[in-house]
């Protein structure tokens, strides 16, 4: 307590902290040294056996209160330093930090010790752990550090049924991880869906949206070209189960928001299953496709892109309803355009809808009422003005601080990640999938 009112006691320069504090960070230096030294000493003479340990680093775990991997360290480098008399010294002096030390011992031999420790004294701890990574990647030894690394590669998928999303950890050697990178940059660099209605989408955003159409890419086999109309052919499914009474706009279950099943079922296949009370299905229908072939192609050659206003987006397009099927619209040229995949989920999930003119012209219309230009947007055009909110928009603006929604063209409109899940079976259901 008196040490600690006599620091506090005056007022010091900042220069003269600066002084203190280095001086402060020597000592505890020196003071680590020989604290190794002593735990050196401990585990020759075996005196972690007298608390029945069978190591000394359980013993400093334990004692010391560190973590099992910092004790491993210790007890590690403190028998390093045995053999690295001008390490030793430096560190005893508080020349050199243990962070360097720590690092320096990883390599370190009598023979290079001196030019390694000049090398120390005048850089950071950081660029120490990198040289002396370098140095342990060239010896022919790394084959083992390789190995471990390779084994330690994993990716986990974890499903929040509750929020609807899909959380991905991914850990894999460093090469491998910079190529997911360059394949991100990539992709991301190709969006052409990069309109003015999209300029509010943070970074992390585009790079999942990147990551979805790498997917995406890969499972059509790379067909998903202009006016390819077999780029959105069966080459995977995935599976969402909905009571068609709910998709035809009435009550009943869903394993999505059912404006994302009526999304994935705009240009999908479906399959009517007819199940009993007791959930045994009763007839199981062929599975077919909501928009034929032949449509599709002349679809293609009709849009031939996204037919969202500024949008050129001429990959992973899909057909869009504009009034679904499962309402009674029709499968047919005068009821389907091509969007692509972000402002196909605009349309479903944004609030956007479409709408003839008095002229008979299509035409998209935001969830606030107004037109969108036949141009598209500038991003001039999406600046918010002061204007003072009534209680739906402070409503939509609090939502927005939650993250519950994005900001689009002065529009709050509530976004979701979507994903497919089997559910048990449910009566008087039918089945779709996403072709």
């Amino acid at each position: 307590m008196v040490a600690s009112e006599s620091i506090c006691a005056t007022r010091r320069t900042i220069d003269e902290l600066d002084e203190a504090i280095a001086s402060r960070a020597a000592q505890i230096n020196a003071i680590t040294y020989q604290f190794l030294v002593l735990v050196r000493e401990f585990d020759e003479r075996a005196g972690f056996l007298r608390w029945s340990f069978s190591s000394c680093a359980e013993w400093l775990h334990w004692r010391c209160e560190l973590s099992p991997q910092a004790a491993r360290d210790r007890v590690r480098v403190a028998h390093a330093l045995k053999d690295l008399p001008a390490i030793s010294r430096a560190f005893e002096r508080g020349a050199i930090s243990y962070s360097k030390v720590r690092a320096l011992t990883r390599v370190a031999t009598p023979g290079d010790e001196d030019a390694l420790l000049e090398f120390a004294l005048n850089t950071t701890a950081a660029r120490v752990e990198e040289r002396i990574r370098q140095l342990r990647n060239g010896d022919d030894d790394s084959v083992v550090d390789a190995q471990r690394i390779h084994a330690a590669r994993s990716l986990v998928a974890t499903r929040n049924d509750r929020l609807g999303t899909v959380r991905f950890s991914l850990e894999l050697p460093r090469e491998q991880g910079e190529l997911v990178l360059q394949a991100l940059e990539k992709a991301l660099n190709e969006q052409k869906a990069n309109g003015a209605e999209f300029a509010d989408t943070p970074f992390c955003a585009q790079q999942a949206d990147a990551l979805v159409d790498i997917a995406r890419e890969y499972l059509s086999g790379g067909s998903d070209k202009q006016g390819d109309a077999a780029g959105t052919a069966d080459n995977y499914q995935v599976l969402v189960h909905v009571d068609a009474s709910a998709l035809a706009g009435g009550a009943g279950r869903s394993d999505l928001p059912v404006e994302s099943v009526r999304r994935v079922t705009c240009d999908g296949s479906v399959v009517t299953l007819e199940v009993g009370e007791d959930g045994e299905p009763l007839n199981v229908g062929r599975r077919q496709r909501t928009v034929p072939t032949a449509i599709r192609r002349a679809l293609h050659g009709r849009d031939r892109q996204c037919s969202f206003p500024g949008c050129t987006h001429t990959r992973f397009l899909e057909a869009h309803h504009v009034k679904h099927w499962s309402q009674g619209g029709e499968t047919s040229m005068n009821n389907l355009v091509l969007l692509c995949s972000r402002h196909h989920r605009l349309v479903h999930e944004g609030g956007y809808e479409m709408r003839r003119d008095a002229h008979g012209q299509w035409y998209f219309r935001r969830a606030d009422g107004r037109a969108v230009p036949a141009m598209g947007y500038r991003h001039a055009d999406i600046t918010d003005d002061s204007v003072d909110l009534d209680e739906d928009q402070a409503a939509a603006a609090s939502a927005e601080a939650r993250g519950d929604c994005v900001r689009e063209a002065g529009l709050s409109y509530r976004t979701g990640s979507i994903i497919a899940v089997e559910c048990n079976t449910w009566a008087n259901r039918s089945t779709s999938s996403c072709g």
